[in-house]
């Protein structure tokens, strides 16, 4: 196989894996087809750079694509444990950046726009730029909508559990995580982790989703437990994001914030113009506004700016030797 060469940077602590070579090219067409076509016929390349040796169960990666949307600067496909995902603002944050620091785009300074187009839709970023070096990054996303409010669940050993499910690019069950029990720096993350998987396996198994777009978006990626409050005040809202296969999101989570605002618009808690502060398990803290209401088909929705700030970690050049069997990527958790 061709070496694959990759950059690395994270946002708020969560790794961003940016392949710059090695996978062959990928046909024509619309993202999701781009998205379909990498995960049927290049998924042991996503095994590679994400499973271990050389990542690891919570590695997150993208794949830069020709871009099929006009106007849009670049196209990308996210990558992780399970798969591939619809939306990343973490990652939005991270190639924001990139791209100014690479010639993606042309650096213009205070503030440069870059266009990408995800497998959601179309995320546009605004890059400071200040004596040509990129800095903090915001983005507005695709219209995020609340899609079902103070819903309950009986969950075995937990009882019942109140939960919003809300869309930000990706759908995500929302709660409160002291119904669980848990509270954010005294309870370990594998009883956060626990309790988020156990409440995303039974609404994925018992609440169908549908997406007024596409059929290829209505999947529940995972659960945000929060810990009760709305980030007003000066004063961050903490909460954690575990999804795809029991993922654990070092950020705040860029398309939970999303979602997550756009179910505190919906019932009444923030309004338009408004920031709130998100913070991670790791301390790391994104802001978060509603900046216009708008339509996803038939539904109300709002259009957030999520923002944050993302570094380099390092470069690499990968291989797997012919015997190598682990090399191809392996999980322990």
């Amino acid at each position: 196989m061709k070496k694959l060469t990759v950059v690395d940077m994270h946002t708020g602590g969560e790794p961003l894996r940016i392949v710059t070579g090695g996978y062959p090219p990928i046909p024509s067409g619309t993202i999701l087809e781009k998205r379909a076509y990498v995960r049927d016929n290049l998924d042991h390349l996503r095994k590679i750079l994400i499973f271990e040796p050389r990542g690891h169960y919570d590695m997150y990666g993208a794949l830069l694509v020709e871009p099929d949307l006009p106007g849009a600067d670049l196209a990308v496909l996210f990558m992780h444990n399970e798969g591939y995902s619809t939306m990343c603002g973490h990652a939005i944050i991270a190639l924001g950046r990139y791209a100014v620091d690479q010639g993606l785009v042309a650096a213009r300074e205070p503030v440069t726009t870059v266009n990408v187009e995800c497998p959601c839709g179309m995320v546009v970023a605004s890059v400071e730029v200040k004596d040509g070096r990129a800095g903090a990054v915001s983005f507005e996303s695709v219209p995020a909508f609340l899609v079902a409010q103070d819903r309950s669940a009986n969950l075995q050993g937990f009882g019942e559990i109140v939960f919003d499910i809300a869309y930000g690019g990706a759908f995500y069950a929302l709660a409160d995580c002291r119904q669980f029990g848990l509270e954010f720096g005294r309870n370990r993350i594998r009883d956060f982790v626990d309790a988020a998987t156990a409440l995303t396996e039974k609404l994925k198994a018992e609440f169908p989703l549908s997406h007024p777009d596409h059929d290829d978006l209505a999947f529940l990626y995972g659960t945000i437990l929060t810990d009760g409050g709305d980030g007003s005040g000066g004063r961050a809202t903490k909460n954690v994001c575990v999804f795809a296969e029991a993922e654990v999101d070092r950020s705040p989570t860029g398309s939970g914030v999303t979602a997550r605002l756009a179910a505190m618009h919906a019932k009444g808690e923030i309004a338009i113009g408004e920031t709130r502060i998100f913070e991670s398990i790791v301390g790391s803290q994104f802001t978060g506004a509603v900046v216009r209401t708008t339509k996803a088909g038939p539904l109300d929705a709002i259009v957030a700016r999520v923002g944050g700030r993302a570094f380099y970690s390092g470069k690499a050049e990968f291989s797997v030797e012919d015997d190598d069997v682990l090399g191809r990527g392996f999980l322990l958790r």
